[in-house]
């Protein structure tokens, strides 16, 4: 499985989110991520930034690129190729 590291960005909001005065909270950080993050994962990062000003490596699963005219495209050759077997395949069968 692809993942993602998203430590860098965790770490850039929470450092904003300080410097604009405000507590990092699980709430706060979650709000203004662009990726998913668990719930654990953010605990753990604001409970070690809080500790020492780090924010460990936070890795999660890559979501997939293909958009979704990609994904369609893709369904429908499939379904050509399926239909033109059962095709041959009846064909056989009479």
């Amino acid at each position: 499985m692809l993942t993602k590291d998203v430590s860098a960005e965790l770490e850039a909001v929470i450092t904003e989110l300080h410097a604009q005065g405000k507590e990092p909270t699980v709430a706060l950080v979650k709000a203004r991520l662009s990726t998913s993050v668990p719930m654990p994962a953010l605990i753990t990062a604001i409970k070690s930034w809080k500790g020492s000003h780090r924010i460990p490596k936070v890795e999660v699963a890559a979501t997939n690129s293909t958009s979704d005219a990609e994904r369609i495209a893709q369904l429908e050759k499939e379904v050509s190729e399926l239909k033109q077997r059962l095709t041959a395949l009846e064909a056989k069968l009479s």
